[in-house]
């Protein structure tokens, strides 16, 4: 889950100043700042002891800290585009209007009191925890069903708590709440409702019961290996997800598309989570140059960390990573491999655009099953996603040529 990152104006610090620290230690070294995302193998002690069914959010995401010098005219021209300066600043909470109206008016989400949520995680028991979101902890928990249409009478809850005195968080949870409240579709996770007494705020959603996609690509244990048709259907559905974002009526940018970021339901269907750093899109023929980067390193885009410039396209770099992560079972950073190969994308681009050395790179627990064919055309299309700025393809067009592959499976027929 992404972690709400955001700076003041002023000059960029160098790059040895110390970054916004996540809440959980992470013992990083002030010189080191952008370091591995995701840690999984050899470290679980983050399950507590349980994953399976229990621990499905990814542990707090090692979120990228890297800081882009201020925007400027030079770069609006090296860039040849109307740009816009945009600084994040970070507002105490007890000035900050909480909620949109409309969000607080729209019947569809529900208003939980801190005492439900309290009952329904057994008063935030450790040993409800899912994992650590980017403000705080995410509990597993149940309650009385309220959605007519399920006959289940408990339903399970994934439910997001702010951390005391976090402004980054509340920020983070005012942004997911009036965004992910707006927000309907099959590849987007469910927000239900929200918490919001004295200075308590929580998020409530849907749970998903096969956890986040990045613990399937990178645990060595056969368990959770991802078949090949299934990592098909992923593909399929977290594109259609990403491309609804980039065409709705008012364009959401993601800002942080990674692996640990894709829930997976009990069908496997892929869905959209985290959302306390998208941001709605400008107009189309203006381009924001944000003065501080935030994201998750090894997948933020190339243009987007040199210059701050932020867009759609943004994301669909991000795609491309995490499509090659699920070809190769590889993450996109890993500071175990050797020095040359710790950001994937460095070393394994000529290898993709090979069709020789694609099946030296395919995940090798797949042993062998999937049909090379479609590998490398899912290969292309990551590449084409990786590529520069204008030419990168829109996710619409991804979402097509991804459709045609899972044709063979009758995906949308599962």
């Amino acid at each position: 889950m992404g972690n709400f990152f955001s700076c003041f104006a002023g000059p960029s610090p160098s790059p040895a100043a110390e970054p916004i620290q996540d809440p959980v230690p992470l013992h990083i070294s002030a010189a080191e700042p952008i370091v591995d995302p995701d840690p999984l193998d050899g470290d679980t002690s983050f399950l507590d002891g349980n994953f399976s069914g229990e621990s499905w959010f990814s542990m707090a995401s090692t979120n990228l800290t890297t800081w882009a010098s201020q925007a400027n005219e030079k770069i609006s021209a090296k860039l040849g585009i109307n740009a816009r300066k945009h600084k994040e600043v970070l507002l105490p909470i007890e000035n900050m209007r909480l909620l949109d109206r409309e969000i607080t008016a729209d019947s569809n989400l529900m208003v939980f009191t801190l005492e439900e949520l309290k009952l329904a995680t057994f008063n935030f028991k450790r040993e409800k925890v899912l994992g650590r979101g980017g403000f705080g902890n995410v509990y597993k928990g149940r309650i009385r069903n309220k959605i007519p249409c399920q006959d289940a009478k408990m339903l399970a809850i994934a439910v997001k708590k702010l951390e005391a005195s976090s402004r980054q968080g509340f920020q983070q949870w005012r942004t997911e709440v009036n965004l992910l409240g707006r927000l309907s579709h099959p590849n987007i996770v469910k927000l239900l409702g929200y918490c919001q007494e004295n200075q308590s705020f929580l998020i409530v959603y849907e749970f998903m019961e096969n956890g986040s996609l990045n613990y399937h690509l990178f645990r060595k244990d056969s368990k959770y290996l991802l078949p090949w048709e299934t990592r098909i259907k992923v593909m399929i559905g977290m594109a259609r997800g990403l491309s609804y974002l980039h065409t709705i009526e008012d364009p959401i940018i993601y800002r942080d598309f990674k692996s640990s970021n894709i829930l997976l339901d009990e069908s496997y269907i892929a869905k959209i989570s985290d959302f306390g750093l998208a941001k709605r899109r400008c107009t189309p023929d203006i381009v924001e140059i944000e003065e501080c980067v935030i994201g998750t390193n090894g997948y933020a885009a190339p243009e987007y960390i040199a210059t701050g410039k932020v867009d759609i396209k943004s994301d669909v770099y991000g795609f491309g990573v995490v499509l090659i992560e699920m070809l190769t079972g590889l993450r996109a950073i890993d500071k175990r491999r050797p020095a040359a190969e710790r950001k994937l994308l460095d070393w394994i681009k000529p290898h993709l655009s090979s069709r020789r050395e694609l099946k030296d790179i395919m995940d090798s627990r797949l042993q062998g099953k999937y049909a090379f064919k479609e590998a490398s055309e899912i290969a292309r299309i990551a590449l084409r996603c990786v590529d520069p700025y204008y030419k990168r393809p829109s996710m619409s067009e991804v979402v097509d040529r991804l459709e045609k592959i899972g044709v063979p499976y009758r995906i949308d027929e599962a």
